[in-house]
C-alpha cells in the first residue's frame, strides 16, 4: 500500500498535477479620471460616483474606441478585496452592468477602513485582452 501511495504521488508530481497556475499580471492603472490604454484599439477612464467610504460606492468605467467614440464593445469584470487581508473581503469576479449612457458600472461594498484594491479584466469574445488594477484607501 505504501508503495502505491508513493508511486501515485511521484506520478502526480512528475505530470505537474501539483504545479500552481501563475497569477496573471495586472497592469497598475493611473489615477481616477486619467486615460488608460488597451493596446491600440481602446482607451478607458474610471472613477467612483463619490469618494469611497464605508458602505457602497459605484465604480464607473467609460470605454472609447480608437477614434475616441464611446463604445460598449467589451465585457468588463471587476473584483474588489483588501490586499492586507487577501480573500477575507473578496467580492469575486463581478460583471459590470451597462447603464443607458453606455457607462459600465460596478458596485463596490467597502466593509471596513483600510487599503482596497480593484482588479479589472477586459474581454472580447471571451478572450482577455487587458488586466489592470488600482488601490484606494478608506
Amino acid at each position: 500500500m505504501k508503495t502505491i501511495v508513493i508511486s501515485v504521488f511521484l506520478i502526480l508530481a512528475w505530470t505537474g498535477a501539483f504545479a500552481q497556475t501563475p497569477e496573471p499580471v495586472f497592469e497598475e492603472l493611473p489615477g481616477p479620471g486619467k486615460t488608460c490604454r488597451i493596446g491600440d484599439a481602446y482607451t478607458f477612464t474610471y472613477e467612483f460616483n463619490k469618494t469611497p467610504k464605508m458602505g457602497m460606492a459605484i465604480l464607473k468605467v467609460r470605454l472609447f474606441d480608437e477614434t475616441g467614440k464611446r463604445t460598449t464593445g467589451l465585457e468588463i469584470t471587476g473584483r474588489s478585496d483588501m490586499p492586507s487581508m487577501s480573500g477575507a473581503h473578496d467580492s469575486g469576479e463581478v460583471l459590470f452592468q451597462l447603464n443607458r449612457k453606455g457607462d459600465y458600472l460596478l458596485p463596490v461594498n467597502v466593509v471596513m477602513p483600510g487599503q482596497w484594491q480593484i482588479r479589472l479584466v477586459f474581454s472580447s469574445n471571451k478572450e482577455v485582452i487587458f488586466r489592470g488594477s488600482f488601490k484606494f484607501d478608506v
